[in-house]
């Protein structure tokens, strides 16, 4: 099969919020808003969420009323599974939304642009708080509480908890890559329509899922090929870029689809192989992730290994060199390497619990800076990454992430050497 070498880089998360249309704590009975444009928003009945077909009931609203709002038609449910079920009504601002816990995302759905139809996830919750996360909504993030029995402490030795984590982990990066499956094949059938616009918008779509991943999905080599041949390497096949171009292999991948989308403004017969090759390859990349295990210091290295691909390569303006989205790109990177982080937290804490804070409180700075620009807007939900920012804005950014990663690249060792 394919040939696994352990490097790693990190993805982002992204930190938003849900702004509540109504107060989380006052649940009153019965009440609909209506939006500025007359749409039908969320009924704000308050409370807890009915119980249909096995699972509580709740339906999040996105809209644009003035603010930017995101809201929740029940603030509580019981334990078990809850089914969240997402409408963008008409809000351009907010096209994400993350059940969290602590920094672990429950569950999510993304690429939310309105009028869409409906969508859901579910998740079993036990008892306790959690946090409804909306990039982009006013505010981003809100309370949501689980009533009945409380979710048991991770409990076990410290080696028991860092081994489950990688086991979710695992599971995790098996779901984002089925995601990026879905959106390069959305994208190869906008490429294969003509419509370079359509096509563009599903070349963004689809960026982040591989963001998020790229450290653990980097260095897969196909069978049959010499490990330094590029002809076999999937990261290139997938995520070349004009930087990195290998002159006997070509073009390949996203950035060769990028090119003609944003260079040339025009989509060719090259264009469609290159997204029909994209598609391929990844279809082949979600076969090797679901076989793929990970020991604690991988997701800890591959964390590490997220933020330095935000330094080198995002920050740059590097990796989107033609559609300078690269802000897109950096919030996939650390969400990624949030996801890891979250997943070896448990067991960290017992290790050094001062080191898990700094950490995590590291992390809600760079979302802090992060988030001051994004634009509803432009294309990707961050301001374009263009030559006249990055001069403006690029040093803030680098510190952030250099604060984060002087006490992230602390960990590998911690959990490598735990009893």
């Amino acid at each position: 099969m394919f040939t696994s070498f352990p490097s790693r880089r990190p993805a982002s998360l992204a930190g938003a919020a849900i702004a509540l249309v109504l107060s989380l704590g006052a649940c009153t009975a019965d009440t609909t808003t209506t939006s500025a444009g007359g749409s039908e928003a969320a009924s704000t009945t308050g409370g807890e969420a009915p119980v249909t077909d096995g699972a509580a009931q709740v339906q999040v609203t996105l809209a644009a009323d003035g603010v930017d709002t995101c809201s929740l038609n029940f603030s509580q449910a019981p334990a078990g599974p809850v089914t969240f079920t997402v409408t963008n009504v008409s809000s351009t601002a907010i096209s994400e939304v993350e059940l969290q816990n602590d920094l672990k995302i429950l569950g999510e759905k993304e690429n939310l642009a309105p009028g869409l139809p409906a969508s859901s996830f579910t998740v079993t919750l036990d008892g306790g708080d959690y946090t409804v996360y909306c990039p982009g909504a006013d505010p981003e993030t809100q309370t949501f509480t689980v009533t009945g029995d409380a979710a048991a402490e991770p409990s076990g030795s410290t080696s028991e908890l860092l081994t489950q984590g990688s086991a979710d982990y695992a599971a995790w990066v098996i779901s984002q890559a089925e995601d990026l499956q879905t959106g390069v094949d959305g994208l190869k059938d906008a490429v294969d329509s003509g419509d370079v616009e359509a096509a563009k918008a599903a070349y963004i779509q689809a960026r982040p899922f591989y963001e998020k991943i790229e450290s653990d999905v980097e260095g897969f080599v196909m069978p049959g090929f010499d490990p330094t041949d590029n002809a076999g390497n999937l990261d290139y096949l997938i995520d070349m870029r004009e930087s990195s171009l290998d002159e006997e292999v070509g073009w390949s991948g996203f950035h060769a689809v990028e090119r003609n989308l944003w260079k040339s403004e025009e989509i060719t017969d090259d264009t469609k192989t290159y997204a029909a090759d994209l598609s391929t390859n990844v279809g082949k990349l979600v076969e090797v992730v679901k076989g793929l295990e990970y020991r604690p210091e991988d997701l800890a290295n591959g964390a590490a290994s997220l933020l330095e691909e935000v330094q080198s390569n995002k920050i740059t303006g590097e990796e989107e060199a033609f559609s300078h989205i690269d802000l897109a790109d950096f919030s996939g990177n650390v969400e990624g390497a949030k996801q890891a982080f979250a997943n070896l937290q448990p067991g960290l804490e017992q290790i050094d619990p001062d080191l898990s804070q700094e950490v995590a409180d590291e992390f809600g700075k760079v979302d802090e800076e992060l988030n001051k620009y994004r634009d509803a807007s432009a294309p990707g939900g961050f301001i374009t990454w263009d030559e006249k920012n990055r001069e403006k804005h690029a040093k803030d950014l680098s510190q952030s992430v250099l604060s984060l990663q002087q006490p992230l690249q602390k960990i590998a060792e911690k959990v490598a050497t735990a009893n």
